[in-house]
């Protein structure tokens, strides 16, 4: 698709259809670096915001930058509004998720089960821990969170201590390790998705979320490497560039990279212990990893 480093896609733009405008492709694409050259010839300098997600190797900025929007939007005086990047910039600083994906709060009847079940039995079949103050401390990624029934907090552990974890997926996937993890340990062998018994789930609307991967990282195998280890990622000799991530304790996730090459394009697969399905349900599977892709590309 060719959508611009900006996020403008030039698939819905006439000039674009008549190949009176090409597109300039994202911050890592060869189109980048030609539409560059071609704006320096034309114009005499390129346009700021291709430069710096080349420069950044941003693929795109609205997905892509923790920055969005910079100054180099605000700046304009296109693409974008600034009544639409003052709107950017609200939610995004918003401790209000607005997404289907990420609801404003849990269900409570999660409160209410996990109140009402054995705190020891809970920690003990998800390998979480009973902390001084009879709450539960699950390890997540590279940080733990502490979950207390009575209180309905959910807090993660930062540099300064205990913080409330601003993220509802974060949450929500906890909430579904906690009720889902069996007594089964893991298997010690590496599967794919068309392995597992729901394979047919995720098609469509959840296909993995690879190619996000795929396009940030494809030629930055060195930025994968620093990405994943800050979330706590393990190297595996597999594909180009492996990582292991524990984003709960009996739920492992590999994260293969193979780079781009003249004969072929880059991919990432993501493999799972076999016994992932005894630990979580397929959309719940589905949701984690979206939610450690976005964080590798965060991370970058």
């Amino acid at each position: 698709m060719p959508t611009g480093a900006c996020g403008i896609n030039c698939d819905t733009c006439r000039l674009n259809l008549l190949g009176i405008c090409t597109t300039c492709g994202s911050g890592i694409s060869v189109e980048g670096q030609r539409k560059m050259a071609a704006q320096q010839r034309l114009l005499g300098a390129p346009c700021p915001i291709l430069d710096c997600a080349v420069t950044n190797r941003i693929a795109y900025c609205p997905r892509d930058c923790s920055r969005f929007p910079c100054e180099n939007f605000r700046n304009g005086p296109y693409p974008f509004s600034q009544a639409w990047l003052d709107m950017q910039t609200r939610r995004r600083q918003s401790s209000q998720k607005i997404s289907p994906e990420q609801p404003d709060t849990l269900p409570e009847a999660f409160w209410t089960d996990l109140a009402a079940a054995d705190t020891r039995a809970v920690a003990g079949r998800t390998c979480a821990r009973i902390d001084a103050l009879d709450k539960l401390v699950l390890p997540f990624l590279d940080t733990r969170l502490r979950i207390c029934p009575a209180t309905r907090s959910v807090m993660r552990l930062a540099e300064e201590g205990w913080r409330p974890e601003p993220d509802a997926l974060v949450q929500l996937m906890a909430f579904a390790y906690l009720r889902h993890a069996s007594d089964a340990d893991l298997a010690g062998v590496r599967v794919g998705v068309s392995d597992l018994r729901s394979a047919a789930f995720f098609k469509g609307p959840h296909v993995l979320p690879t190619a996000m991967l795929a396009d940030r990282f494809g030629a930055d195998p060195e930025g994968f490497a620093r990405a994943a280890g800050r979330l706590g990622g393990v190297s595996v000799p597999l594909a180009d560039q492996a990582f292991r991530f524990l984003p709960f304790p009996k739920v492992p996730f590999y994260f293969l990279l193979w780079t781009a090459d003249p004969e072929f394009p880059a991919q990432v697969t993501v493999l799972f212990d076999r016994s992932i399905e005894a630990h979580l349900p397929a959309d719940a599977i589905w949701a984690t990893v979206t939610l450690v892709a976005r964080r590798l590309v965060q991370s970058a």
